[in-house]
């Protein structure tokens, strides 16, 4: 195989398979090609994925050595990826009534959700994650964009229990917004006791449903170590009740007679 075809299967090797740990000989029987030559090839790879902001490689040394690809989004894509999403959804005929935002369009957009997803996941990158939590809403297709870069599975909380999960572990909760006690239920076999989890949802408001999330894996002595949303609400009159997360973006104001939005970066960006 030539070098330059070499180059594109062994990048495309590496997007496909993020934080896999692949042992060189595999590559040099793979393509049929010295040690040296494969070397080679990975520093090329690692100088242009740095280059373009969306990763690295990185070796391990020794006798059970090899390398694996770490995705990343550099600090001036997510950033510029920011700006437009925010300036996406100020859109007035997003405004629906009762002053909720329109955004299904976003979320069901594939290349729009891979990129939040990078987003997200990068800022997460150097924690040790060992799966993402979701609740079954809207927020599943971002959940899954995460699990793709951060290469672990999606466990799925949902509003009952389903028959084909098995037993269950339930508890109510207080919803942060509209203040009633709503229930969550998660599988006991869908996840291992004392697993390092990433908290993902599409949009908070006081935090509530988050919230929630947390007590319910706390019966699962699970590490909750990152927290990621969407979008979240800057509203004065809900007290937020979920302070360790990370936004994308921040909707400060929906005016429903003027027909205006406002909606500026989150704490990600800070």
């Amino acid at each position: 195989m030539k070098r330059s075809d070499r180059l594109v299967a062994l990048t495309n090797y590496f997007l496909e398979n993020p934080r896999t740990h692949t042992s060189l000989p595999f590559f040099t029987t793979k393509f049929d090609a010295a040690k040296s030559s494969i070397s080679e090839d990975l520093g090329i790879v690692d100088r242009v994925l740095r280059e373009e902001g969306i990763g690295s490689l990185e070796t391990l040394p020794g006798a059970a050595g090899g390398v694996k690809y770490i995705p990343h989004f550099s600090r001036k894509k997510g950033e510029n990826f920011i700006q437009e999403l925010c300036h996406t959804l100020e859109d007035s005929s997003r405004i629906l009534p009762g002053g909720y935002l329109y955004m299904s369009d976003i979320l069901g957009d594939p290349h729009m959700v891979k990129q939040i997803g990078r987003v997200l996941a990068s800022a997460f990158s150097d924690l040790e994650i060992d799966v993402v939590v979701t609740v079954a809403t809207k927020g599943i297709p971002l959940a899954y964009a995460v699990a793709s870069v951060l290469s672990v599975p999606v466990v799925i909380v949902r509003r009952d229990p389903k028959v084909t999960e098995g037993s269950s572990v339930s508890i109510n909760y207080v919803s942060g917004s509209s203040r009633k006690i709503q229930t969550m239920v998660l599988p006991k076999r869908s996840l291992q006791e004392g697993a390092n989890v990433c908290i993902i949802d599409d949009f908070m408001k006081a935090g509530g449903t988050i919230n929630g999330m947390k007590s319910l894996l706390e019966e699962f002595n699970a590490n909750v170590k990152a927290i990621g949303v969407l979008a979240e609400a800057d509203d004065e009159e809900d007290e937020r009740v979920v302070e360790d997360y990370t936004s994308l973006v921040k909707i400060t104001n929906v005016d429903i007679k003027q027909r205006n939005i406002e909606v500026n970066p989150g704490n990600i960006t800070e």
